[in-house]
Parts: C-alpha cells; sequence; structure tokens
C-alpha cells in the first residue's frame, strides 16, 4: 500500500514516542486523520470541541507527562483558535508541537477560503520552529526538528500542511546536494554548573543568617533537593503558583504561595530574609521579592533568560534544579538558624488560624467559596491531580488547597488564560487514567468555553480506569476577581454590565449530559457533597452557590489599595451592604495600626 506523506508524519510521531494528540477535525487536515485511522490506534486521537481547548489539553499534557504535547487542526480558523493555548505552553516552557492545515500549494496566495499566512500567524507563538511543507522529501526533517526543538528549548513548534500535499507518495529526501538527512531521538542533557560559581553560591548562602527559598515549576522534580538544602540553611521555602507541588505544605516551615495570591507568611519571610535562592521559578512581581540591596541572592534556573531577572542575583547558576541542588548541598555549612525557622514556623500557624477563620466566616446566605477549599483539602486522595482556572478561585487554590507528597496540580501561569482548568483537568485524566482528577473553576471559565468541555467528558469517561473527575463550580455570578481588582486597584464600584454574569444550573447540565450532577447552597453541607462526590461512580459536576463578596485579599494592603476600596463604596457599589458587612473589617484591620489578620 502507498505510503503518503500523511502516513509517514504519523509514524515518525510514533517513533518519537508521541501516542496522543488533540483536536479537532477538518477539510484542510483531512489526510492526516485518515493516516491516523489507518495507523490502527498507535496515536490516540482525542476530539475536543474547540481547537483552543485541543491546544490546553496539549499544554496540560506536557506539564503532567513531562513529555510533547500535540494538537491537531484544520487550516484558516482551526489553526488561528489554537493560539491561546500555545501561549499557554509557551509561557510556561512547555514542549507542545501544532499540526495545522492549510489550503492546496497551488491556491496559496490567490485569497482562497480559509487560506491564512498561517507561517506569519504563528511566528511569535512557535518562532523557535514554524514551516510550511512544500514537497514530501521535506516532511522527515521538518517533524525531527520540530519536535527535537520543542523538547530540548521546552517551547512550541508548528508544522503546516498543505491539504494537497498530505494526500501525495511519501518520498524520502535523495542523496544530493539541497537535501537534509535527519534522524529521531533525544534525551535531555543533566546541566550542572561549573564548580568556581557552585562555590561562589555556596559563598553567597553560608554567609546569611536569615534564608528564604522561592521556588518554581523547575523545582516540580527536586523535591528532596529543596528539603534537603532548606534543611542545611535552615530556610523557609515559598511556592509560586507553578511550583505548588513542589514542596508539601505539611512541612512548617513551607510558607505557601507569593504574590496577590500569596500569603502573609511568605510576605513576612521576604521582607526580613537577608539571602534569596530561587530555584527554577519566573515569578513575575518583583515588588513581593525583598528589596533591592536588603538580601543578596543566588538564582537557579536551566534558561539562561530567566536569571537575574526579577531579582538582581549576586550568582546565577544555569543547570538543572535537582542535579544543582545535589551538586551545591556538600558545599552548604549546616547553619544554626533555629531562631529563623522558628519565626517562620510561628507565622504559619498564626495565619493558618486565620484562614480557618475566613472560611469559617459567615456570609450572606451564600457559601464562604475558601469553605470550599478547606473542606477539600483534608479529603484529596493521596495521588489527586488538580487543576485550577484563573479568576478568584485561583486566590483559594492557592491559599487554603494543601498540597501532599505525590499530588500534581497546575493552572495557566504565565498566561493566566479563563478556560484553562476543565481541558486540562480532561488531559490529565487521559495522561494518568488510574488517578483521580478535580478541576476548580470560576462560573465565568464554566460560561466561556469549559461547559462544552464537559461534552468531551461524557464521551470519554467510560474509557478511564478510575472514573473519579470532578469539576466543582463557584456560582457566584459575578467575574469576581476582576470585580475587587475594580474596587480596590482603581477605586470604582462594581460595574454590573461587565460583571454580572448569568445564573446557570451547571450541575443540570451534567446530569443533561449522563454525568452526576451536585449542588450545594448550605456550608455545612459541603463536606458530605465532597465525600459524595469522590465516592461516585461516574464523572461529577458539583456546582456550590458561593459568595461574591468574599474579598480574595492579597497578602498585604497597602493604604493607597485601602483607600480605593473606601472610595468605591463612597460611589455607591451595588453590592455595599454585603461589601461591609464581610470585607471592610477584613481590608481595614491589614493596614491600621495595632490590628493584625
Amino acid at each position: 500500500m502507498t505510503t503518503t506523506v500523511s502516513d509517514f508524519i504519523v509514524e515518525r510521531l510514533y517513533q518519537w514516542g508521541v501516542r496522543r494528540m488533540y483536536g479537532y477535525p477538518g477539510d484542510g487536515i483531512n489526510g492526516m486523520f485518515g493516516a491516523l485511522q489507518r495507523g490502527g490506534g498507535k496515536i490516540a486521537f482525542v476530539q475536543a470541541r474547540h481547537e483552543e481547548m485541543a491546544a490546553f489539553m496539549a499544554s496540560a499534557h506536557a506539564k503532567f507527562t513531562g513529555e510533547l504535547g500535540v494538537c491537531i487542526a484544520t487550516s484558516g480558523p482551526g489553526a488561528s483558535h489554537l493560539l491561546t493555548g500555545l501561549y499557554d505552553a509557551r509561557l510556561d516552557h512547555m514542549p507542545v508541537l501544532a499540526i495545522a492545515g492549510q489550503q492546496a500549494r497551488a491556491a496559496l496566495g490567490a485569497h482562497y477560503q480559509q487560506e491564512i499566512d498561517l507561517a506569519a500567524m504563528f511566528k511569535d507563538v512557535a518562532g523557535a520552529f514554524v514551516q510550511q511543507a512544500s514537497v514530501p522529501a521535506q516532511v522527515r526533517h521538518m517533524v525531527d526538528r520540530a519536535v527535537r526543538i520543542a523538547l530540548s528549548r521546552r517551547t512550541v513548534t508548528a508544522l503546516i500542511l498543505p491539504n494537497d500535499l498530505q494526500e501525495l507518495e511519501y518520498e524520502p529526501p535523495a542523496r544530493k546536494h539541497g537535501t537534509a538527512h535527519s534522524g529521531v531521538g533525544y534525551s535531555a542533557p543533566e546541566v550542572v554548573p561549573r564548580s568556581a560559581d557552585l562555590e561562589r553560591a555556596a559563598a553567597v548562602l553560608n554567609a546569611g543568617r536569615r534564608v528564604a527559598m522561592l521556588v518554581g515549576a523547575g523545582a516540580l522534580n527536586a523535591t528532596d533537593e529543596v528539603i534537603a538544602v532548606a534543611g542545611r540553611l535552615g530556610a523557609g521555602v515559598a511556592k509560586a503558583l507553578l511550583g505548588k507541588a513542589a514542596v508539601p505544605d505539611d512541612l512548617p516551615w513551607v510558607t505557601g504561595s507569593i504574590g496577590m495570591l500569596g500569603t502573609k507568611p511568605t510576605d513576612e519571610m521576604m521582607s526580613a530574609c537577608d539571602t534569596l535562592l530561587m530555584v527554577g521559578s519566573g515569578f513575575p512581581y518583583a515588588e513581593f521579592l525583598p528589596k533591592e540591596g536588603d538580601a543578596r541572592g543566588v538564582q537557579i534556573d536551566i534558561d539562561a533568560g530567566m536569571l537575574s531577572l526579577r531579582y538582581p542575583m549576586e550568582v546565577n547558576l544555569v543547570g538543572d534544579s535537582a542535579a544543582t541542588l545535589r551538586a551545591l548541598l556538600p558545599l552548604l555549612e549546616q547553619k544554626d538558624a533555629h531562631g529563623w525557622r522558628e519565626r517562620i514556623v510561628h507565622a504559619n500557624g498564626r495565619w493558618q488560624r486565620v484562614l480557618d477563620e475566613r472560611a469559617r466566616a459567615q456570609t450572606g446566605g451564600r457559601v464562604n467559596p475558601q469553605r470550599v477549599f478547606t473542606e477539600l483539602s483534608p479529603r484529596l486522595p493521596d495521588d489527586a491531580i488538580i487543576t485550577s482556572d484563573s479568576g478568584s478561585c485561583a486566590n483559594w487554590y492557592a491559599r487554603d488547597l494543601k498540597i501532599r507528597r505525590g499530588m500534581m496540580c497546575s493552572l495557566s501561569g504565565g498566561l493566566a488564560s479563563m478556560g484553562a482548568a476543565v481541558p486540562y483537568a480532561i488531559a490529565a485524566k487521559f495522561a494518568h487514567p488510574s488517578r483521580p482528577v478535580i478541576a476548580l473553576v470560576g462560573d465565568g471559565a464554566m460560561q466561556m468555553n469549559n461547559m462544552a468541555e464537559l461534552i468531551t467528558v461524557a464521551k470519554y469517561w467510560k474509557e478511564w480506569s478510575d472514573h473519579r473527575w470532578i469539576c466543582v463550580v463557584l456560582n457566584n455570578e459575578d467575574l469576581n476577581q476582576v470585580t475587587w481588582e475594580q474596587r480596590v486597584m482603581e477605586g470604582d464600584p462594581k460595574f454590573e454590565a461587565s460583571q454580572r454574569i448569568p445564573d446557570v444550573p451547571y450541575h443540570r447540565f451534567a446530569e443533561l449530559i449522563g454525568l452526576a450532577g451536585l449542588y450545594v447552597d448550605d456550608a455545612q453541607r459541603l463536606g458530605d457533597a465532597w465525600d459524595e462526590a469522590l465516592a461516585a461512580s461516574r464523572p461529577v459536576v458539583l456546582e456550590v452557590k458561593t459568595d461574591p463578596e468574599v474579598p480574595p485579599l492579597p497578602p498585604h494592603i497597602t493604604l493607597d489599595q485601602a483607600r480605593h476600596f473606601a472610595r468605591a463604596l463612597m460611589k455607591g457599589d451595588p453590592a455595599e451592604g454585603g461589601v461591609i458587612a464581610n470585607t471592610a473589617r477584613q481590608v481595614m484591620a491589614t493596614v491600621l495600626p495595632g490590628k493584625k489578620s
């Protein structure tokens, strides 16, 4: 049987280890789908409801497996729909390959239907490698380079395939001038800095009396090494959002998240430390790091472009996080930092009491959203995978959800896109079908695109060996994060026209398509609802009617932010009564003298 260009590509991707791709069909990519069918399932295809969701799934596949994520779409709008999910992968340094169809070669340049200059369109998101094939002999080296570059640089690459080329008979490159003869294979190196640089880093760290560590996604495979180095230095450890699973939260000197969604112990530690060790993190907000000049700094990152970018580091180490920490550990002196560690542990205990108090605070007739997460934390199965959407639910995910060793979790980090939690959770379940998966979603993201992807869950869930897949929806009829940003950052009251969204019975939609639905509007029923969802024999949508007037407070409130908040109330916020009752006390307590939270 004739081997087409598409048959060759499918076989080549299989040789590279690809076993699954996510996407949506169309006539511009039909040749590839025919090849997938002829391949007999050697590469499984997962049909998303939208190409953007397929790209999110490819990004999540890379995050939860360390493998190449692959998404596929037709020409024109199918290809353009991929962009948001691809940017998610690029900004979070995930290896993803996008395969897009294109119009026939003879039609290009003729203002043909669905003709877009895809190479130009993909050039930013897939700038490391984006190529459009012209002849069959090209595709071998194009596939090999696209995969190898994506894996080695941890970035996005793209292949564009004209639809007529996909059906042509494959021809290997001839042995002559002007051809390329590529091969399959890539193994990531173990990169370790030079001894002299490790010694310089150790000298800085050994001289510190109050060492703080910040770890990110680059430290996810360095848990033991982070714990060992932190123990040697007597350091506290904070986590960027993408590094939430890097170290477990049950260690008393782990202060949790940093930044606007961070914790007060992290904020206090960063303000008081005299030395900062940053490992595998591109955390963007410099105002939450030590004040420039107050602390000496050492940073470890595999990407030199991320070094000394957020804080002027004294020593910059290019290397793999785990290997570099292992090489650094013998050079570090055991510190007697009991006072510093005790200070951190005490702050953690005080903060946990604040979180518990906030979560159990009574609200205006609806469920306190923090309580949704504090009830889930102790019930999380040991091997759970958790995904979160952007918005106010990310605040509670960052602060109130406690991750234990062995769990996995992620969200859209650098892009912070709405709508990623459900496709992330679907990809996590395909990658790890025997593990329970939980998606944490606001109602804005559900209405934007996540409701449709519940249909994808309904299509595939019976294939998963463990059927525990839960989506919790915080239904507060508000685009809540932006509402609070309007109040606290801009001094404007809630703008009903932009912020209020329809009340939708998400649990009933789940039941309509064959999933289980649960509804909670009483905080006292939350624990039982989580137990029921985790014991269910099919995927569950747990809808919780939450209060939009519970503030996603940053770890510290500036006087300007308090003034903005007060100004928003004076202008006549539509929820003024509830806001004052549930919020003003907490906000003002953080800035008024003698008050603590």
